[in-house]
């Protein structure tokens, strides 16, 4: 790639997981002490899931004004709101309701919706939210698929070629279903984005997607470069075991 990224390799998931806390608490003083709010997208799958858990703890949820703090999502399965695979209840569960965090600052997908309402509801609400400035998140955390695929932008899907707008709908043929996902160029607005990639099944694709030629068609991950923000690699050894030491 040749975006400017910064790799953090920790021993273990855990460690992740307490580095990437404190890294969301640092942040979210800043941006409240500079713009009086904190704007985040989460992200599904097990390693957030262990990471929403950790920051409910009092220890680390205590140091984030939640009142100011507005959650996102930067993609959804097509399944009911309270199916275990939705990514918004499954934050609910670990994390949102265990803090005093506004319902009305809590933004879920309305996956209840056909697939391209849904879209095309979330992103009337980004724009109502953004208003007049631009679509500009504070923090997006992402994962990566064993495929390369980051959000829902799979590889071989029309999504990954979105120019214009924020949040599409997108079939994913290998899942027979349907999921909502933010775009690439919304997410490369942001001022802060961080992958959380653990374990030995994500070994492979991370050395490719960083080091390997530049192939966003076949590794939709590629495709997140941030315009003027700083990208992140989190990481624990097992999934880095094949980048090259520095």
């Amino acid at each position: 790639m040749d975006a400017q990224y910064n790799l953090e390799v920790f021993e273990t998931p855990e460690k992740l997981c307490e580095a990437t806390c404190n890294f969301i608490i640092d942040l979210s003083k800043k941006s409240i002490a500079a713009k009086g709010r904190f704007v985040i997208s989460l992200s599904g799958g097990n390693t957030p899931l262990q990471l929403f858990r950790m920051l409910a703890q009092p220890s680390y949820s205590s140091q984030i004004d939640w009142t100011k703090t507005f959650i996102f999502w930067g993609d959804e399965r097509c399944v009911p709101l309270t199916d275990e695979r939705n990514n918004s209840y499954q934050a609910k569960v670990a994390l949102l309701d265990k803090v005093k965090v506004p319902t009305s600052n809590v933004f879920p997908i309305p996956v209840d919706l056909p697939p391209a309402e849904a879209a095309n509801k979330y992103e009337s609400s980004l724009k109502y939210f953004f208003k007049e400035r631009s679509p500009k998140f504070d923090l997006i955390l992402l994962g990566l698929g064993e495929n390369g695929h980051t959000a829902s932008l799979f590889p071989g899907t029309d999504v990954i070629h979105e120019q214009t707008r924020w949040v599409k709908e997108v079939y994913v043929d290998e899942q027979k279903m349907f999921r909502v996902t933010i775009t690439a160029p919304l997410i490369n607005l942001a001022d802060n984005i961080v992958f959380l990639v653990t374990g030995f099944s994500k070994a492979e694709i991370l050395q490719t997607v960083l080091n390997g030629p530049y192939q966003p068609d076949t590794y939709p991950a590629q495709l997140i470069k941030p315009e003027t923000g700083k990208l992140y690699w989190f990481t624990d050894k097992d999934a880095a075991r094949k980048i090259p030491a520095s």
